[in-house]
């Protein structure tokens, strides 16, 4: 007999939860509100300012694997040869290459949680089997190497992390990283550092898991595999342009699996892309005040919140306060529908009594977002 289908929803098939995204259908369909909390990337750049060079835009490319001048650029901003550097649809398809270039059916992974949803959601569609080292909110979800350590068997295959953290954005320091890539090249497995974040630190000493990993083993034996793109830290979320950090034969692997997945980039943006580059410390300057005036409008709030508990990270655009009390599917229901703002419910990251705050936004509609967020507290604390 045949089972029951799934429900139709606004003319779309409810989709298989085995091979979908909860986290990405509810920021498609439910994030957006006039103020908006829930992005943890830099409000977008506008085309009046993005740096366009003169000349029109070429619509189709060489083709080929990857487009040169935009693969010299990753490689010369991460530092590493041009042959460790795959482009990619953002930092979230830069994942998926890299799990589905280590990972086969039945292979054991180790998953930080909690964790950006999509990261496990890659591993469970890929028939890995999931195993987790947890990042506690009581320690400032800071990474206990012993934890990785006592997880890693035999069928380790790969450890995923992300630096710095999402959501809570603790910083990974170098030493650990490097522990745990010493631990990875004697169980004979990768590390996956979704670093997408870290340039917001604004450091050039800050703790890049494939550096680390030149200097622990040869660029052939590096154990750690590293994501990043212009998405978050330079606002420029449209142009797609992410990239992997690995062994060459490694990247050669995820070059073949990228014709199964996206096959070529549109060669407007891999352009663009390059243009960005080329302007990367413009971009970087705007990031870098953006934050500092929100940051402290964020220092200001999470101050006067006495029914919120909260882990406060050094730099980035995120964090994951808990609510003291109460249902918070109750409260997110109330900031959504009589406030207009959103912030993403904890439960994405199996945590359901916290909410991550982004404050990537411009500042005067940050500040908003801030005080109608104090508003429904305060009116939750009330009721």
């Amino acid at each position: 007999m045949e089972g029951p289908k799934p429900k139709n929803h606004g003319g779309m098939t409810a989709p298989d939860r085995t091979k979908s995204s909860a986290y990405m259908q509810w920021a498609k369909t439910r994030s957006q509100a006039r103020y908006v909390l829930a992005t943890s990337g830099l409000t977008n750049v506008p085309i009046s300012q993005f740096p366009f060079h003169d000349g029109n835009l070429e619509v189709t490319g060489p083709g080929g694997y990857g487009y040169e001048p935009l693969q010299r650029h990753i490689a010369r901003h991460a530092g590493v040869p041009v042959e460790c550097v795959i482009a990619a649809t953002g930092t979230s398809m830069a994942n998926h290459l890299a799990m589905a270039a280590v990972l086969e059916p039945g292979d054991e992974v180790l998953i930080e949680r909690p964790t950006y949803p999509l990261n496990l959601d890659i591993a469970n569609y890929l028939g890995a089997r999931v195993k987790r080292f947890e990042r506690k909110f009581e320690d400032d979800f800071v990474i206990d190497p012993d934890r990785i350590r006592s997880g890693i068997t035999s069928k380790t295959r790969l450890i995923v992390m992300t630096n710095m953290h999402n959501p809570s954005g603790a910083l990974v320091p170098g030493e650990t990283v490097r522990a745990i890539g010493e631990m990875a090249l004697r169980a004979n497995a990768r590390v996956l550092v979704d670093e997408v974040y870290l340039e917001m630190l604004f450091d050039n000493g800050a703790p890049f898991s494939f550096g680390i990993g030149q200097e622990i083993a040869s660029r052939i034996d590096n154990p750690f595999i590293a994501t990043n793109s212009l998405t978050k830290v330079y606002g420029l979320s449209g142009l797609r342009c992410g990239w992997v950090l690995g062994s060459s034969e490694l990247i050669q692997r995820m070059w073949y699996l990228n014709d199964l997945f996206g096959v070529n980039a549109a060669h407007p943006a891999e352009l663009m892309a390059v243009m960005a580059f080329e302007h990367l410390a413009e971009l970087r300057a705007h990031a870098r005040e953006l934050l500092a005036a929100n940051r402290v409008l964020l220092d200001q709030f999470l101050d006067s919140r006495a029914n919120l508990e909260c882990f406060r990270p050094s730099a980035g655009t995120v964090v994951f306060p808990r609510l003291d009390r109460g249902d918070p599917d109750t409260f997110l229901k109330l900031l959504r529908e009589k406030y207009d703002t959103t912030v993403v419910p904890g439960r994405f990251f199996e945590m359901p009594q916290h909410f991550r705050i982004g404050i990537g936004g411009e500042t005067p509609d940050v500040q908003v977002g801030l005080e109608r967020l104090s508003a429904a507290l305060d009116e939750f604390a009330a009721s």
